[in-house]
């Protein structure tokens, strides 16, 4: 690849998306990039790159971007962040929330794991919120993927990694072509398109934001920028979940982290150890 080409769609990867492309990742552009070139009808990398420049196809930009961003995801994945939110967080607002009123998102949802772990979750303890308002909003940058997450069908491969035998026999039938989960969990969460780059409209106030393993993909004014935004639309007790490698300690003053939980980090001027930190 052309070293101008490189940095021309380096900086629209960046502007779009907010990934962050090295030069050592020259390759990850390369393996991603050709298949969609193909797809196209066209011979080469460099012609599809002359083609996005050219064209100004707002279309071919959202599909590059799809082939770039991760979409990598698993029911349960990590397990510590959905054992702390089981065994903390739901029980704390189940008990100190007057309004009976619960609203989680989970921010780059990919292809619907993670929400819909967070619905089987919830579930589980339905007779602690019976008469409860509880919403579950999902969002990624890829219509492709959230299409696939609306869909809610799964490969023997995806309901095997990370969830427990008896959830898939409870909430999942299978068919000829895959896993479906059963419409009860599916109804309880709704997709939507989203970047987080741009201003988050009408947005919030959420008691808990998933955002987890995105964070890594951005530069640090990029974070500081994001979990600023994220700030504004989080309650005043609410709890923020982010990846095991990834944190805000010199990125946010916004958020500090809950002692003895990992991964979880709560509004600054909130107390710290409300959900079971010591």
């Amino acid at each position: 690849m052309k070293p101008e080409d490189f940095e021309f769609m380096r900086d629209l990867l960046k502007r779009k998306s907010g990934l962050v492309v090295n030069p050592d990742k020259v390759y990850l552009l390369e393996s991603r990039l050709t298949p969609l070139a193909r797809s196209h009808g066209l011979e080469s990398l460099d012609q599809l790159i002359d083609k996005v420049r050219t064209s100004r196809d707002a279309k071919l930009v959202d599909e590059v971007t799809d082939a770039m961003t991760t979409n990598e995801s698993f029911f349960f994945r990590d397990n510590t962040p959905f054992d702390i939110l089981k065994k903390h967080v739901l029980p704390f607002l189940n008990k100190n929330r007057d309004s009976k009123k619960l609203r989680i998102w989970c921010a780059a949802a990919s292809s619907g794991q993670e929400p819909y772990s967070i619905a089987m979750i919830l579930k589980e303890q339905s007779h602690l919120w019976n008469g409860w308002d509880i919403e579950i909003h999902a969002t990624d940058i890829s219509n492709k993927i959230i299409d696939k997450a609306r869909e809610a069908r799964y490969s023997q491969f995806e309901v095997q990694r990370g969830l427990p035998i008896q959830m898939m026999m409870k909430y999942f039938r299978q068919e000829s072509d895959g896993w479906f989960l059963n419409e009860d969990i599916k109804s309880m969460v709704k997709f939507e398109y989203m970047n987080l780059l741009e201003p988050f409209k009408n947005k919030g106030p959420f008691d808990i934001v998933f955002c987890r393993n995105v964070l890594i993909y951005f530069d640090q004014p990029t974070k500081t920028e994001v979990l600023g935004r994220v700030s504004n639309v989080i309650s005043n007790d609410g709890s923020l979940f982010l990846g095991a490698a990834e944190t805000v300690l010199g990125i946010s003053d916004h958020f500090k982290p809950v002692k003895g939980q990992r991964g979880i980090y709560v509004p600054s001027a909130m107390d710290a150890t409300a959900y079971g930190g010591v």
